[in-house]
C-alpha cells in the first residue's frame, strides 16, 4: 500500500501555505500577540471568510452541500499548515460545525466549542457555540451573552493569542428547542431559539476534533524544528556554527524524530480512524509540540527567553491545545482502554488456535 501523498494532497498543502504566508504573515501573528488584552481586535472576519471560500471548512462534506467532498487526510493536511503558522480562531470547531451551522462552510459563522462545563476559545468573537456533550450535539447562538452562556467568564489565557473563557457548568437544552431542531441547521442570524441539536455522533466528532487539534501540534512541532535547525546553522560560537556541536545535532536529531513518529500517527490515524489511533496520535503530537518548542528555546539560549523569540509563542499555543478536546490524562485512559480491548480480542484469537499456534 502506497502511503506517499499524492500530487493533489501535496498540492493542497502548498496551497494553504501559500495563503498563510500572504495573509497571515509573522507581522500579523506579532501584532496579535502584542496587543493590550483589554484592546486586542477578535478574530481577522475578512481572512476566515476567506479560509471559508477556499474551502478549508467545507472541506469534508460533499460536492452537494457546496463542499470538496475529500476526507479527514486532506483536512489534516491542512490544519497542519494551520498549526505551522500559528493561525488563530476555533478553527476544528468551526470545521466540524460546517453542515451542522448556518454560515460556518463558507467562513460567514465563526463556531467555537464546548465539552460540557469546561474552557472555550475565542468566545467573544463567536457566532456560535458548539456543545459536545450526552447523546447529541447542540449548538447555542452566543448573541450577548444571555441564556446558557450567561455563566461564561474571562480567563487569563498563557497564550496571548487564543482568548479563553470558562464555564462552570453545563446546560440543558430546553425540550422545545430541541425537538424543533432535529432536522435543521442553526440559523444564528437572528435567531430566536435557545438551541439547535443535530443527530451527529457527539464521540465520533469529539474524536475528530481531537486528530485536528494534534494535526495542528504536529505543525507546530514541524516549525519549531525548523526554526531550531535555521538558528543552529546561523549561530556562530567558537568561530563555528553552533550546529556543528554533537550536542546540538543530538538536540535536533531528536526533535526530527519526535515530529516524523507524531507526523505517521496523525497521518495513519487520520486513515483508520479509530479511537486508539487517534488517542496515541494526539499523545504524540501533544509530546512533539512540547517538548520540540522547549529544546527549540533552549537551543536559542537567551535569546530564546525574550519575548522577540516566536518560539514562546508555539511553547504557549501547544500547552493550550495540549489541553483541549482530549487532554493528556484522557488520552492515555483512552489508549489503554483501546489496547486491552485488543489484547483481550489477541488472547482470545490465540486461544483457540491448535497448541496456540500464532
Amino acid at each position: 500500500m502506497d502511503f506517499r501523498l499524492s500530487e493533489d494532497q501535496r498540492a493542497l498543502r502548498a496551497g494553504m501555505r501559500d495563503l498563510l504566508v500572504a495573509r497571515f504573515p509573522r507581522e500579523k501573528l506579532r501584532e496579535s500577540a502584542e496587543a493590550d488584552p483589554a484592546k486586542r481586535a477578535p478574530l481577522d472576519r475578512a481572512l476566515w471568510r476567506e479560509l471559508g471560500e477556499i474551502g478549508v471548512f467545507s472541506l469534508r462534506l460533499s460536492e452537494k452541500e457546496g463542499g470538496a467532498g475529500l476526507g479527514l487526510p486532506e483536512a489534516v493536511l491542512v490544519f497542519e499548515e494551520a498549526g505551522r503558522a500559528l493561525l488563530p480562531g476555533p478553527l476544528a470547531a468551526s470545521h466540524l460545525a460546517a453542515g451542522l451551522v448556518s454560515g460556518a462552510a463558507d467562513g460567514t459563522t465563526v463556531v467555537t466549542a464546548l465539552e460540557g462545563a469546561g474552557l472555550a476559545e475565542h468566545l467573544d468573537s463567536a457566532d456560535a457555540v458548539l456543545l459536545c456533550e450526552g447523546p447529541t450535539v447542540r449548538a447555542f447562538p452566543v448573541g450577548d451573552g444571555a441564556g446558557p452562556l450567561a455563566t461564561a467568564r474571562p480567563l487569563r489565557s498563557v497564550d496571548p493569542t487564543t482568548p479563553l473563557h470558562h464555564l462552570p457548568e453545563a446546560h440543558e437544552v430546553p425540550c422545545g428547542a430541541e425537538r424543533a431542531s432535529r432536522t435543521g441547521r442553526l440559523p444564528v442570524a437572528g435567531a430566536s431559539a435557545t438551541a439547535t441539536a443535530a443527530a451527529v455522533d457527539p464521540g465520533r466528532l469529539r474524536a475528530e476534533a481531537a486528530l485536528l487539534t494534534a494535526a495542528q501540534q504536529l505543525g507546530s512541532a514541524a516549525r519549531t524544528l525548523e526554526m531550531a535547525v535555521a538558528h543552529a546553522k546561523s549561530r556562530t560560537q567558537f568561530g563555528r556554527p553552533i550546529g556543528a556541536f554533537q550536542a546540538v545535532q543530538h538536540l535536533c536529531a531528536r526533535m526530527l524524530a519526535r515530529t516524523e513518529i507524531a507526523r505517521s500517527s496523525v497521518y495513519a490515524a487520520s486513515l483508520a480512524m479509530t479511537l486508539g489511533d487517534i488517542s496515541g496520535a494526539k499523545l504524540l503530537a501533544d509530546e512533539a509540540a512540547v517538548r520540540n518548542a522547549r529544546d527549540c528555546l533552549q537551543l536559542h539560549g537567551g535569546l530564546g527567553f525574550t519575548w522577540e523569540a516566536d518560539v514562546h509563542l508555539h511553547l504557549k499555543r501547544a500547552w493550550v491545545r495540549q489541553a483541549q478536546w482530549q487532554s493528556t490524562e484522557r488520552a492515555e485512559e483512552a489508549l489503554a482502554a483501546a489496547l486491552l480491548e485488543g489484547a483481550g480480542d489477541c488472547m482470545t484469537e490465540t486461544a483457540n488456535r491448535v497448541n496456540g499456534a500464532v
